[in-house]
């Protein structure tokens, strides 16, 4: 069933009447739909389960990504097209259980489509603010993501990322107390094995399944967890199910340098995403998350 809202607005906006919803695959929380409208195409998501706030945080979210002017490189001119941080769809209409966005295109991607992205998240990470956090609480996945603000980076990945995780993980009786004594010693290390940084603008939710790319072939980001936050936790959750290819990180690194052995610190960023899928999907993401913890026991 169409929101009452969404026909609305075709109506009132020159889309016209809706001719046909096509359900589309791909999400695993939400109910995803192109609308085939009298005059073009939108995109549709739906879920009538959802907290009443999650596509309001996911628009505010995709609002505050959207592309800001490009931040000049210096000594080194962008390639055309790449200078902006990444396209994400616009929103045209949201409510407490829907929420209408610019359809997209998928065409073939460019061969520089990974050289693209890296300046292009660069862009995004030098957007930065003096504190950690958002203005709001959001969503990372359909779990609660706490934003409140803080001057501390340290401060905030462990309150409002590990030990918020790691607290419902043993409310789910996945996490006991030695194992959370654990991860509170390799927390009180963090200052030791992650250098300072700035709170960069993230997309917070950067898994491959949210990289599109549009009719030109070019970058897009879908379903953000907006915040301010570490830009290395962002690149590590972009090879927690996958690889990036090294292109993507030269791209990167050209237009924000990165603190050596970055990768290196991966696992310690993916240990609240891990803690994440463990409290969602359960299976094996708590044996991977022990498994860190070990490493740095």
């Amino acid at each position: 069933m169409i929101p009452q809202p969404v026909i609305d607005f075709c109506l009132q906006n020159g889309y016209g009447k809706i001719i046909r919803a096509e359900s589309l695959g791909g999400g695993c929380i939400n109910n995803a739909a192109r609308l085939e409208t009298e005059n073009g195409a939108l995109f549709r998501k739906t879920n009538v389960e959802c907290p009443s706030d999650m596509f309001a945080r996911e628009a505010e979210g995709l609002n505050t990504l959207r592309p800001s002017p490009p931040t000049p490189l210096p000594s080194r001119t962008p390639l055309a097209g790449r200078g902006a941080s990444p396209r994400v769809p616009q929103v045209f209409c949201v409510g407490a259980n829907f929420i209408l966005l610019e359809y997209i295109d998928a065409g073939a991607r460019k061969n520089n489509f990974w050289e693209t992205l890296g300046e292009q998240l660069a862009q995004l990470h030098l957007r930065a603010s003096p504190r950690f956090g958002f203005d709001h609480d959001n969503y990372i996945g359909s779990t609660p993501q706490i934003n409140a603000w803080e001057n501390d980076g340290y401060k905030f990945f462990v309150e409002h990322r590990l030990l918020y995780q790691a607290d419902l993980a043993r409310k789910n009786h996945l996490f006991d107390s030695p194992n959370l004594q654990s991860l509170i010693s390799i927390l009180k290390k963090l200052p030791s094995l992650i250098p300072p940084q700035p709170a960069s603008l993230l997309h917070g939710d950067l898994w491959s399944g949210n990289i599109h790319n549009d009719e030109s072939g070019n970058p897009v980001l879908i379903d953000p967890a907006a915040h301010y936050g570490w830009a290395e936790a962002e690149l590590a959750m972009m090879n927690l199910f996958g690889s990036t290819p090294q292109s993507f990180f030269r791209a990167y690194e050209s237009a924000r340098p990165l603190h050596s052995g970055y990768k290196e610190r991966f696992d310690l960023y993916n240990l609240y995403h891990l803690l994440n899928h463990a409290n969602l999907f359960g299976g094996s993401y708590g044996a991977s998350v022990m498994s860190i913890i070990h490493k740095y026991c």
